[in-house]
């Protein structure tokens, strides 16, 4: 399921709300820090909402309530009382997105990454990467008609790492990511490893700012937000490590 609320559809933001609304018993708006697409898993959102019931002394006993009451595939970390006009969108200074490739069959995998039948150059991709962050217009790996006011994005780090013989993890960060822009990328990344394309046409498809210049979009189920942060917020440690003790290997 996606986070944004839609008529007749199961969404977080729609499970969240109701979930919120019968427990605390009034009215809830719930701000989310951005939308994910149905398929991506989102190991640490953030969301916030105001209420008037709510006190932060009971923060334990909502989570309780709230993780009884919700479905499986959502769980609450942690509920942490922020000021007033603090916002989990507008505020956020990073997010960071890890992609999973399996070179391997693994049925354990197989809601988790991209099976990708084949070795793949981890070299040239990391050399892609360095090209990536030399850049800021990203036209070229955005959703055409995707509405975006700039296409402009503050990459802060981009790199492949392998993470056991047959598993491979791409994280990415920035200050603020294009509506399909991390899965193209990734879709880029995996023409260059797999030798289809030169490491140098990361360049000229970045250059040429036309979606139909990159790679295709890989499947969402690879993908991961894995943490989005703020300045004026300090938020626990993150729980799940897909670099070292992760839940997955």
């Amino acid at each position: 399921m996606g986070w944004q609320a839609q008529p007749n559809k199961i969404t977080v933001q729609g499970e969240l709300s109701n979930a919120l609304q019968l427990i605390l018993n009034e009215k809830i708006c719930l701000v989310g820090a951005g939308r994910t697409d149905s398929g991506v898993h989102a190991i640490n959102y953030i969301a916030h909402f105001d209420s008037q019931t709510f006190h932060k002394n009971n923060s334990t006993a909502l989570i309780h309530k709230l993780n009884r009451f919700l479905s499986r595939d959502i769980i609450i970390h942690d509920i942490i009382p922020v000021n007033h006009d603090s916002h989990a969108r507008f505020d956020a200074i990073a997010r960071t997105y890890h992609y999973l490739v399996s070179t391997s069959k693994n049925p354990f995998l197989d809601d988790f990454s991209l099976h990708v039948p084949q070795s793949l150059d981890l070299a040239a991709m990391n050399r892609a990467c360095e090209i990536l962050m030399r850049n800021k217009d990203f036209t070229s790996f955005s959703k055409l008609h995707g509405n975006n006011k700039t296409n402009i994005c503050d990459l802060r780090e981009a790199e492949w790492r392998q993470i056991n013989p047959d598993l491979l993890v791409f994280r990415i960060t920035a200050d603020r990511f294009l509506r399909n822009m991390v899965r193209a990328v990734t879709g880029t990344m995996l023409k260059i490893g797999s030798h289809k394309i030169p490491v140098g046409a990361m360049e000229e498809i970045i250059q040429k700012k036309d979606r139909s210049a990159a790679g295709m979009s890989v499947a969402a189920k690879g993908l991961f937000l894995s943490e989005i942060r703020y300045n004026n917020v300090k938020l626990p440690e993150n729980k799940f490590h897909l670099l070292n003790e992760s839940v997955f290997f």
